[in-house]
């Protein structure tokens, strides 16, 4: 069964491609492993990825995003233990083991924010939370680090 790609509002979109980013993190980390590169590399770009593009990524959801069903609503709460499990995950020593699980639990979460609470989301705010949310978070140019393609 093919998966269409869901239809994001405007304002949700930049979080839509920071997701991508994510998914690209998942796809270098496995690409990685398929090479036979030292993790160690690896663990370098994954844990600088997730200070300069995760942390803020989670933050504005946290802070912005989630609020709009609620806290307590359970995919949101679903969300918020998925954010806690990758910070834990980052926390660790970054060996294979380390990295093969970050590199899982990523792409499950990103699955699961892209397919089904966005999709809530949207359809739960209003045009004036959306055009709120669209002021605060403005699209940014990814910018990567490139010092050593390991994923090449």
């Amino acid at each position: 069964m093919k998966t269409r790609p869901q239809k994001r509002h405007k304002a949700l979109q930049p979080l839509s491609r920071e997701h991508h980013h994510g998914l690209l993190l998942s796809w270098k980390i496995r690409s990685g492993f398929r090479k036979k590169i030292d993790p160690e590399r690896i663990r370098v770009y994954a844990y600088w990825f997730f200070a300069n593009h995760l942390i803020p990524h989670f933050e504005i959801e946290e802070t912005h995003i989630f609020p709009i069903l609620d806290l307590d609503h359970k995919l949101v709460k679903r969300a918020l233990a998925d954010h806690r499990r990758l910070k834990r995950l980052f926390t660790q020593n970054g060996d294979a083991t380390t990295l093969n699980k970050i590199e899982e639990e990523l792409e499950r979460h990103i699955r699961f924010e892209e397919r089904i609470l966005f999709p809530e989301i949207q359809k739960s705010a209003t045009e004036t939370q959306l055009k709120q949310f669209e002021i605060i978070h403005q699209p940014e140019n990814f910018e990567d680090k490139l010092d050593d393609e390991f994923w090449r």
